[in-house]
């Protein structure tokens, strides 16, 4: 039993001083990972508002860069409207100096946010490989863009037909050319479809010429209706002598003789002419007696007791 008592007495103090020292180290490190913790925190939160910050004067340099820009734009325009260029440059011009200015303002807002110019490269080009294989079509309308500007088929206020849709040329940009059509819709065709498609140009020649095919009975006479016909055209001084008006007999139909009339005037006049000479001649041939053909269709009655 003494011996028991001596064996607890000696190891007592032992446990004693390992409780101790295990006690101060979770406390020690208890402490310092409270200090560890609000230190991290305090550093984050002086990160996020330094980012803060910079996207603040980011999104404040992007609102003045925006506005500068329309400056900037408005006044190259100025410069450009002075000289001589092509109307279709000047307008894919104006388009081309935006997105370069555009692609300045967007580096130096990467630049203030923190984002270095050399990984912002590499991001932008390693994202034009997916961009450009998804955006294939667009990349054939921006070189039909060109080809526009090389080959010049068409000019800005040109009246032309081309993709089934027929219209004044009011704008051509990087990717589309956009179209006034005669009832007043805005129409945007893909340069490359365009480029690569049929266009008649109706307004690049300052001449065009008119055609009538004027239908009247049997029973007139083509000799005096040719006469009634050069007299109208004659009268017109929109019409010019050279070329010279042309008039024929065209086709014997089935209920009517077709007349047809060959005009030149200048563009500008074109369709003036056209609709003033129709409600000449509807006049005219009332006035004289010419009648108008209608579709007839003859009948013969046979009489079979008759022939019996």
């Amino acid at each position: 039993m003494n011996m028991m008592s001596v064996f607890f007495s000696s190891l007592m103090p032992k446990v004693t001083e390992t409780l101790s020292k295990t006690t101060e180290s979770v406390i020690s490190h208890s402490v310092w990972s409270d200090f560890s913790m609000n230190a991290l925190l305090d550093n984050w939160s002086a990160k996020a508002l330094d980012l803060g910050i910079k996207i603040i004067l980011a999104f404040l340099f992007f609102i003045i860069g925006k506005y500068l820009i329309k400056v900037i734009t408005k006044y190259f325009m100025k410069l450009i409207n002075r000289t001589r260029i092509d109307p279709n440059f000047k307008s894919v011009l104006k388009n081309v100096i935006r997105a370069i200015l555009y692609v300045g303002l967007l580096v130096v807002m990467t630049n203030i946010i923190g984002i270095k110019s050399v990984t912002f490269a590499a991001l932008i080009a390693s994202l034009g490989v997916g961009v450009g294989m998804g955006l294939s079509g667009q990349l054939q309308n921006l070189a039909g863009g060109f080809i526009i500007l090389i080959t010049k088929p068409f000019t800005i206020g040109d009246f032309i037909v081309a993709q089934n849709v027929e219209g004044m040329v009011q704008a051509l940009s990087l990717f589309h050319t956009v179209i006034k059509s005669v009832d007043n819709k805005t129409i945007y065709i893909p340069n490359g479809a365009l480029s690569s498609g049929v266009i008649s140009n109706l307004s690049q020649e300052d001449l065009r010429r008119n055609e009538w095919i004027i239908s009247v009975n049997y029973d007139e006479d083509y000799e005096k209706v040719k006469q009634i016909l050069s007299g109208i055209i004659a009268k017109d001084e929109r019409i010019l002598t050279t070329p010279e008006p042309f008039i024929a007999l065209k086709q014997l139909n089935d209920s009517s003789v077709d007349i047809v009339v060959r005009a030149w005037s200048k563009t500008p006049d074109l369709w003036n002419v056209y609709f003033d000479v129709n409600k000449t001649v509807y006049a005219e041939f009332n006035r004289q007696g010419i009648e108008f053909p209608f579709p007839q269709l003859t009948v013969h009655a046979v009489d079979k007791n008759k022939e019996a």
